[in-house]
């Protein structure tokens, strides 16, 4: 049995005016204000001007006739405050509104035994459409139409069908303007939460961005750092350590240039190049690299994501591994990088790995992690094959 998906709509749905909430005080006050606008507006010119004058010009006694009157105006400001105060109540508070609405619009026309008066309902069936699901609006409406019909036909012997046009037509007018309401507020809501959604994608992007382009260089510069700091202990070779630190020179610029290119989203990366840069970071940590000549064989719209998944398993084994070597492979929809240090599951929590298993998700890829099978840790991204071009050399798939 399927379920139905909550954002559709449905006639026995309550109409959810909580956007209003969600809003600001400025657009929300708007919104109601419109609402209740409306409806003042309809009660002034057709209800508590024309009808109170109708019933003071009828017969009847005084009491009554000035009882109607009092129930007249109490039911005009209910309208207005229900416009107003209605939507953001609670289920069993709309219901017992549309209530006392229909009791202080039907009882005029009782006391004055006039089914026309029952035409002053329309405000209360309005109040009702925006309130109440739409099933039970409509049959209150549809009751509410029969009953003054079989009263006009009973009472005076013929329907008077101005008065059931005016019933229905004022009642669809203000319908229409609730209705509006209600669709523009959810648009402006949803408006604001795709902008939310948005800044939220917008920072999860720079802060990933962030952390492989200054986790990686910041790593290799540490590395650096201390073969310099061992090279002045030991030897002192004044040309030696000037070369190490012109290359700290030049990564610390790289890394600048990365930082400012990330924040203006221009960065793009290059497997080859994050190839070269791993070589130069494993060799200044004394660490052996196996690493592929030639990419050739990566599809060309996977070279940059798989130059992500290098830059964070080099970085990975530079932080948490004491290995002796580190392994890359490459095939035209998977690359591997892997080393035979001591496993320590320190990669496992780290964010790096979070954050390309995400880029690989945006290109349907996977991402594999965890401890080689000759011991040390190993990271396998892999995309969904597709058809093999003969002309491009292949390579065996890990395991």
């Amino acid at each position: 049995m399927s379920t139905r998906d909550p954002d559709e709509f449905s006639a026995g749905q309550w109409p959810d005016w909580s956007f209003w909430k969600d809003q600001p005080d400025s657009h929300r006050a708007h919104g109601r204000g419109r609402v209740a606008l409306a409806t003042a507006m309809a009660l002034a010119s057709l209800t508590l001007i024309a009808r109170a004058e109708n019933i003071a010009r009828s017969t009847g006694a005084p009491l009554v006739i000035s009882f109607a009157i009092a129930l007249v105006v109490c039911y005009g400001i209910g309208c207005v405050l229900a416009s107003w105060y209605g939507p953001p109540a609670l289920r069993r508070g709309r219901a017992a509104m549309v209530v006392v609405l229909f009791v202080l619009g039907a009882t005029p026309a009782v006391l004055l035994a006039s089914p026309n008066y029952l035409t002053d309902l329309t405000y209360a069936l309005s109040i009702g459409l925006m309130l109440l699901p739409l099933r039970h609006a409509l049959l209150l409406g549809l009751a509410t139409v029969i009953g003054q019909i079989l009263w006009m036909r009973l009472a005076h012997g013929e329907v008077a069908w101005a008065q059931v046009a005016i019933l229905v037509g004022v009642t669809a007018a203000l319908g229409t303007v609730f209705a509006l309401n209600f669709t523009i507020g959810h648009l402006r809501a949803a408006r604001e939460q795709v902008k939310r959604l948005a800044v939220n994608q917008e920072r999860e992007r720079v802060a990933r961005d962030m952390h492989d382009v200054l986790g990686h260089s910041l790593s290799t510069m540490t590395v650096k750092l201390g073969l310099t700091r061992r090279i002045l202990e030991s030897s002192g070779d004044v040309a030696l350590v000037v070369a190490q630190v012109t290359e700290l020179e030049n990564m610390a610029r790289t890394a600048l240039s990365d930082v400012r290119a990330t924040i203006s989203n221009y960065r793009t990366l290059s497997l080859d190049n994050e190839l070269a840069g791993a070589r130069m970071a494993l060799r200044a940590a004394g660490v052996r690299s196996d690493l592929p000549t030639a990419t050739d064989a990566v599809r060309a719209e996977l070279r940059e994501v798989f130059g992500y998944v290098v830059r964070e398993g080099v970085t990975n084994v530079l932080r948490h591994s004491d290995a002796e070597l580190c392994t890359v492979r490459v095939g035209a929809d998977w690359i591997e990088v892997s080393d035979n240090g001591g496993y320590t599951g320190g990669a496992c929590a780290g964010n790096g790995l979070t954050g390309l298993t995400e880029r690989l998700a945006a290109v349907s890829g996977t991402l594999t992690h965890g401890p080689a099978p000759g011991g040390g840790f190993r990271v396998v991204a892999r995309v969904p094959h597709l058809a093999t071009d003969p002309a491009r050399p292949q390579q065996t798939e890990p395991t």
